[in-house]
C-alpha cells in the first residue's frame, strides 16, 4: 500500500514541477508509457501526472479507465513504413458536410505543388513516402490530424507534406490540428513552422491555419523547458515521457510507515538518528489554504 502512495505522490509532484516550469498556457501531455516500469506503473503514471496538472495522456487504457483526455500522434515507424504514394490502398474520403467522395491523394498533390512555389521549397526534395503516410493517417483521423514532421527533414519535407495534406483536408471540410517535432533545434524549428503557417494563412485567407498547434517532444525535462522559454519559441504543447514517469531528478520518494498508536496506546520509535525518531500518538490532519 505504501508503494502506491510513494509512486503516486512522486509522479504528481514531478508533474506539478513541469506545470510550473511550462506555465499555465502551454499544454502538457504524458507520453511515458513505454518508459514506465510495467503496465501498472504506466497506468499510475498517467493517472497522477493528470492529477499533477497535465492535460492529457497518450495511454489509451488510462483514458478509458480514468477518463483522462487521450492525445497523441503516430510514430516515426509509421512514416518510414511507406516508401511511395503507390502504397496508398485507400485514397478517398467523404466530404464532412456534403458526403461527396473526394480523392485526398490528388488534392494533396495539387496543394504540394502550389505550396512548394509559394514557400520556396524544392518539391523534389520532399518525401513521397512521408506524404503517403500523412494522407493515410488523415483519412483514418480526419478530425484529429496531427502529424510528426521530423522523420526525414522538417524544413525540406515534413512541413511541406503536412501543409499539403492539411489544406487538402480543408477542401473536404476538415481542419487539421497541428504538428509534432521530435528532434533538432526545437525553438528554431517551432518558429519556422509558425512563420510558415502564418504565410499560408495570409496567402490563402485561412486565419485558423496560423494557429495550428505545435507540439514538441524528445526527452523534455524541466531544464529543457526553461531553456526553450529563454530562447523564445512558438511551441503550444510539450509531450513528456521518460523524465516524467521515471522521475529521473529523484527516482524515489522517501516515504516510510511508522506506527504511532495502537488500541489507543501511543507508540514511538527511538533512534540515535534524530530524524528517525517518531512523534507518537494519533494525529489530526489539516489542509491549510491561504494567499
Amino acid at each position: 500500500m505504501l508503494t502506491l502512495v510513494n509512486y503516486a505522490s512522486l509522479v504528481a509532484t514531478n508533474a506539478a514541477r513541469y506545470r510550473m516550469a511550462a506555465g499555465r498556457k502551454i499544454k502538457l501531455l504524458e507520453f511515458g508509457l513505454r518508459r514506465a516500469q510495467g503496465p501498472d506503473g504506466g497506468l499510475t503514471a498517467s493517472k497522477y501526472a493528470y492529477v499533477g496538472g497535465f492535460d492529457g495522456t497518450s495511454n489509451v487504457l488510462a483514458g478509458k479507465l480514468y477518463g483522462i483526455p487521450v492525445k497523441g500522434t503516430h510514430a516515426h515507424s509509421y512514416v518510414s513504413s511507406y516508401s511511395s504514394l503507390d502504397e496508398l490502398h485507400t485514397q478517398t474520403l467523404n466530404h464532412k458536410e456534403t458526403g461527396a467522395v473526394m480523392n485526398l491523394k490528388d488534392v494533396s498533390l495539387a496543394w504540394r505543388s502550389l505550396l512548394a512555389d509559394k514557400l520556396n521549397i524544392l518539391q523534389s526534395e520532399s518525401s513521397d513516402g512521408e506524404l503517403a503516410a500523412f494522407i493515410s493517417f488523415a483519412i483514418a483521423f480526419p478530425s484529429g490530424f496531427i502529424a510528426l514532421i521530423d522523420t526525414y527533414d522538417v524544413l525540406k519535407s515534413g512541413i511541406l507534406n503536412f501543409s499539403a495534406v492539411a489544406l487538402g483536408l480543408n477542401d473536404l471540410g476538415y481542419r487539421a490540428l497541428g504538428v509534432r517535432i521530435d528532434s533538432g533545434d526545437l525553438a528554431y524549428l517551432s518558429c519556422v513552422a509558425r512563420s510558415t503557417f502564418a504565410t499560408i494563412a495570409k496567402t490563402f485567407e485561412l486565419d485558423w491555419f496560423e494557429h495550428l498547434s505545435i507540439v514538441a517532444s524528445n526527452d523534455i525535462n524541466e531544464e529543457t523547458i526553461i531553456s526553450l522559454n529563454e530562447q523564445g519559441h512558438k511551441i503550444d504543447c510539450f509531450g513528456i515521457g521518460t523524465h516524467l514517469v521515471t522521475c529521473q531528478r529523484q527516482p524515489a520518494l522517501g516515504c516510510v510507515f511508522k506506527l504511532v498508536e495502537i488500541n489507543g496506546e501511543a507508540k514511538i520509535k527511538l533512534s540515535q538518528d534524530v530524524e528517525k525518531v517518531t512523534c507518537p500518538g494519533k494525529k489530526a490532519v489539516y489542509r491549510l489554504y491561504g494567499a
